[in-house]
């Protein structure tokens, strides 16, 4: 069976968020801001192309739950991830919302964003009505961290039935050995890897 992985196509941004990608952020992901630039060309290819762009934001919530026992950057007084709270970092001159979705990839207007308090995009959001209301068939995948909410995302797209694309050079990690172990695992089982080079000429193809 030929299958046609780039089927009404999305594209979903996982949690490029200041919290995660600003120098000197409390889960600061450093080769997350290598990526920028990759992710930028996909963006603006898939609204070259009328492709549906969405993002999504790790929020913690001020309650303790189990997640703060591997992450307790989330308790105070750090509070990463809190929606609302300001933090000022490194490589930038004003307080930022710390929960946001970096500047350098700032949606539009229009574009939905996914707030999410685990690791899947898809538990306990609206994203599946999301895209079925789009018609979306197959699904691309950028953005950090690889192994966790990439990764969960991704397999979370998979079982629910979305041909899914995780694009190798527009998602990071702090962990080399875990990034290049989930992306052969996923294209051995659970769906495809490709660049973003590989991916934009596939859909411009398309056209």
């Amino acid at each position: 069976m030929t299958v046609d992985r780039f089927a009404h196509p999305a594209l979903i941004i996982v949690d490029m968020q200041n919290d995660f990608v600003r120098v000197g952020a409390p889960l600061e992901v450093p080769d997350a801001r290598s990526t920028i630039p990759v992710q930028q060309a996909l963006i603006a290819a898939c609204r070259e192309l009328r492709i549906p762009v969405m993002y999504t934001r790790f929020i913690a919530r001020p309650e303790p739950i189990l997640l703060w026992e591997w992450s307790p950057v989330h308790a105070p007084p750090v509070c990463c991830c809190w929606k609302g709270f300001a933090r000022r970092y490194q490589d930038v001159a004003t307080e930022l919302d710390c929960s946001d979705i970096i500047e350098e990839l700032y949606p539009e207007p229009g574009d939905p964003i996914i707030d999410k308090f685990g690791y899947g995009a898809f538990h306990e959001t609206h994203l599946n009505d999301l895209l079925q209301a789009r018609y979306v068939e197959s699904v691309l995948v950028t953005g950090t961290v690889t192994q966790i909410c990439v990764e969960e995302t991704a397999r979370e797209s998979s079982k629910r039935g979305y041909r899914t694309t995780i694009i190798s050079d527009a998602v990071s990690s702090y962990m080399p050995d875990l990034h290049a172990a989930v992306l052969k695992n996923f294209a051995l089982k659970f769906g495809w890897v490709s660049s973003a080079t590989e991916v934009i000429a596939e859909l411009r193809e398309r056209r």
